[in-house]
């Protein structure tokens, strides 16, 4: 499912418009990108949990020369299923 099927979808199961639908579904993301990026987290009760976690500064290969390369450390984005969303895919 891609972006535009899941407003149609939203769209369907609200009785919204799907214009209606797209504002909605750009407002959450809108809200888990900023508390992200402030470093919250975000749990949906029933759904998962939407967090920062940290990614430690390493040494890659470049893959073509076979160089070593320093990877920075970075901030990445993790998702945690919450009991209900793995209860429903078992």
């Amino acid at each position: 499912m891609n972006k535009t099927e899941l407003i149609d979808h939203i769209a369907q199961q609200a009785e919204i418009s799907k214009a209606a639908a797209g504002r909605a579904l750009e407002a959450v993301i809108g809200g888990v990108k900023g508390t992200l990026k402030k470093g919250g987290s975000v749990t949906l009760v029933g759904f998962g949990t939407f967090a920062v976690g940290k990614r430690t500064a390493r040494t890659g290969r470049n893959p073509r020369t076979g160089d070593a390369i320093k990877i920075k450390a970075a901030k990445v984005p993790k998702f945690r299923p919450g009991k209900a969303l793995k209860d429903a895919l078992n």
